[in-house]
């Protein structure tokens, strides 16, 4: 068997196979509500029938001037469980797992309104310039990812993944090239890091699930983070009890990228070595013998893929066939046979 398609469990929850869907946001929520509409339903349960073992909902803002666009998904009120609840359902009576991206996009929220971030920097000339958060505004939004948390389990989701990445708000509080605070939340690596710890805290007080964090684990910037610099802060959550780290780069600040096939891997396996945490791989894998690579070497312990099952939500059977490997189809599909 290869070992795309073996088992792969993370405290009580085994997803069939090491195939995930990496959250990728849709902006589909067009009555800028945070709700679910009918599209999202159809676009993740397709996914669920095309065998992806594990699908992570996109970034879901904790409040509401934490979203990237106006038509974001939200989890800030009880409004949106209804919702949440259905796509888990449908997704799950397909036998995939499900999971759910809590996030916050600090200064790169493009919402109406003031904006928050660790420092009053923009991102960029398009941005807003942030308001500096105060300590107030920090604890509130640390309390906003508990009750995420809590609303997230309502909507009976297997997984929560953490957004430290891509410079949102968690991410720019990690990185030295944005975070420019002198209190407790700044200036030293423990700092910038206090902010994860105290919502991994809260969220661990809520869930008992597998918990992942997405990171950017190289900033492309010189005095910017590393791969080598995020070993610590991966020990630091895996003592948390964060299960898996989904090591992704980039983002934080304007910064040229040379992209390739599998070119964020690397980071993955510096991450999983160094730190002893089961990773995720992600950045253009695209084909099943290159996803197998990676899992065979242990670079990763599983493959998240993007814009690739957007182009193929049935990959998986695309996959199982290069790597010559028979998997069990919906009983719709079969009637007795297999791919």
């Amino acid at each position: 068997m290869a070992k795309l398609f073996e088992p792969f469990k993370i405290r009580e929850v085994e997803f069939k196979n090491r195939i995930v869907m990496a959250p990728m946001c849709m902006y589909s929520s067009h009555n800028a509500d945070g709700k679910i509409e009918d599209w999202h339903k159809t676009h993740y349960a397709t996914r669920a029938v095309g065998q992806v073992g594990l699908i992570i909902v996109e970034a879901t803002a904790v409040q509401p001037e934490g979203r990237i666009s106006a038509q974001d998904l939200g989890i800030w009120s009880d409004d949106h469980i209804d919702g949440l609840s259905e796509t888990v359902r449908l997704m799950k009576q397909h036998g995939a797992k499900t999971g759910i991206q809590l996030a916050h996009a600090g200064r790169k929220a493009t919402v109406d309104g003031d904006i928050y971030a660790p420092s009053p920097i923009a991102f960029n000339d398009s941005y807003k310039t942030p308001v500096e958060m105060t300590i107030e505004d920090i604890q509130e939004t640390i309390q906003a990812f508990k009750s995420g948390a809590i609303r997230a389990k309502k909507a009976d989701f297997d997984i929560i993944e953490l957004h430290g990445a891509h410079g949102y708000l968690i991410n720019e509080f990690l990185s030295p090239l944005s975070n420019k605070r002198t209190d407790e939340y700044g200036g030293t690596s423990e700092n910038r890091y206090r902010i994860l710890r105290e919502i991994i805290d809260v969220v661990r007080s809520v869930w008992e699930g597998p918990l992942f964090v997405r990171i950017s684990a190289y900033d492309y910037t010189e005095g910017g983070m590393t791969p080598e610099a995020y070993i610590e802060m991966a020990k630091w959550m895996k003592a948390q009890g964060v299960d898996l780290i989904d090591v992704s780069s980039g983002a934080v600040v304007p910064a040229r990228i040379d992209a390739y096939p599998g070119y964020q891997v690397k980071f993955s396996e510096t991450i999983k070595e160094g730190a002893d945490i089961s990773t995720g791989a992600v950045g253009l894998i695209t084909t099943g013998i290159q996803a197998e690579e990676i899992l065979k070497n242990n670079r990763a312990d599983v493959v998240l893929l993007a814009r690739e099952l957007l182009r193929d939500p049935y990959w998986a059977y695309t996959a199982a066939k290069e790597l010559g490997v028979e998997i069990e189809s919906p009983k719709q599909y079969s009637r007795g046979w297999t791919y």
